[in-house]
């Protein structure tokens, strides 16, 4: 016959392994959040249309990463409101010669992520991402590895288009994991 203390022990441990059994991101969120509004981004820079395309970027990430659901202001358990602060571009490289070699595109938003039900604010923070581009225009044969991911050129299929525009995808890119990933995290 077993005794009592090894009894109650393979209870603590049978209880233990199922509640560590299913894992999930998403339990780090308040559990009343399960859905997200992201409104079109404040613009406070020159840098004309980025607006639109910073908050379909974040959208798609939502939608991708479906962590939570993506839904109309009206209809969300929490907002994510922002406001588009600094985009600016700056020599990033020189040749021997000190003629600009690629430039670096910064973009910096400030993002609130409000708890609708609690009219509390989860998360204040500013966000900053980046994106190196040549001035030859065309990505696709600029020598340079423009998103990061160790391929140049011919290698890399995404590597397409005109490079300023790239160089804002990749730092959009940048700045929508880093929101996700703070958000996945905070709790």
């Amino acid at each position: 016959m077993m005794n009592k203390t090894y009894i109650v022990c393979l209870i603590f441990l049978s209880m233990l392994s199922v509640d560590c059994g299913y894992y999930s991101l998403a339990g780090s969120i308040p559990p009343h959040i399960r859905s997200i509004s992201i409104p079109l981004l404040d613009n406070l820079t020159a840098e004309f249309g980025i607006s639109e395309g910073i908050t379909d970027n974040l959208l798609e990430k939502f939608t991708d990463e479906n962590i939570l659901r993506v839904v109309d202001v009206e209809n969300s358990d929490s907002i994510l409101r922002g406001s588009i602060v600094q985009a600016e571009d700056v020599p990033y490289t020189y040749s021997k010669d000190e003629v600009v070699g690629e430039y670096r595109f910064t973009v910096a938003i400030d993002i609130e992520w409000i708890d609708v039900s609690n009219d509390e604010v989860l998360l204040d923070k500013r966000y900053k991402g980046w994106g190196a581009y040549g001035i030859g225009g065309d990505i696709s044969s600029d020598e340079i590895d423009n998103d990061g991911d160790g391929l140049i050129d011919d290698e890399d299929t995404d590597e397409i288009g005109d490079a300023r525009t790239f160089a804002t995808k990749i730092a959009v890119d940048k700045i929508a994991q880093d929101i996700l990933n703070d958000i996945l995290t905070t709790w």
